[in-house]
């Protein structure tokens, strides 16, 4: 099993489930779960807000697209921002490291998720609505992935129960123990 295939990365807009679904689908496959913007705030000793306050949202993007190109790990499921498919060198680095999965969510069920922008920390350009942010990334998100999961009336537990079931399908996977 070549190392892309002992890691998945899990893209999608926020509030998509990436940490909920990276948690479960973890513990499921007997793997480590990253959080990325956890391992941002860990090496940058600063919180994401306060990253982006002191630098702007350009220079988190510098950070999180040097922080993402970086990550060495191993049987791992790993979670980053939404906003990483806009570095360019994380994900060359992620497509090399991992099964990049696309929790592909309806912009209606992103909208009905997410609540209050500010609250659930979504940054948007000036002048930038979430219907605008929504079409701006998939397009990124389905040219990045090797296989989309459609969320759509499902629950977090179904999410990782048919995920799992197609990553160890497609990888020869028995559920971690290999």
């Amino acid at each position: 099993m070549t190392k892309k295939d002992r890691n998945i990365t899990l893209v999608g807009m926020p509030a998509s489930g990436k940490s909920t679904v990276g948690v479960l689908l973890a513990k499921r496959l007997g793997f480590s779960f990253v959080d990325v913007d956890i391992v941002i705030q860990e090496r940058e000793k600063r919180l994401l807000k306060e990253i982006i306050a002191q630098e702007g949202l350009d220079g988190f993007m510098a950070v999180e697209n040097r922080i993402n190109a970086s990550l060495d790990v191993d049987r791992s499921v790993i979670a980053p921002g939404g906003s990483v498919i806009y570095g360019k060198e994380a994900m060359e680095h992620l497509k090399q490291i991992s099964t990049i999965v696309y929790l592909k969510l309806s912009y209606e069920d992103v909208k009905a998720r997410l609540g209050n922008l500010v609250d659930r920390g979504v940054v948007l350009k000036d002048g930038m609505t979430l219907l605008d942010l929504y079409h701006e990334r998939v397009p990124y998100y389905e040219r990045y992935a090797d296989i989309t999961v459609d969320e759509t009336g499902q629950t977090a537990g179904e999410t990782v129960d048919c995920l799992r079931k197609m990553m160890e399908e497609r990888l020869g996977m028995d559920g971690g123990r290999s």
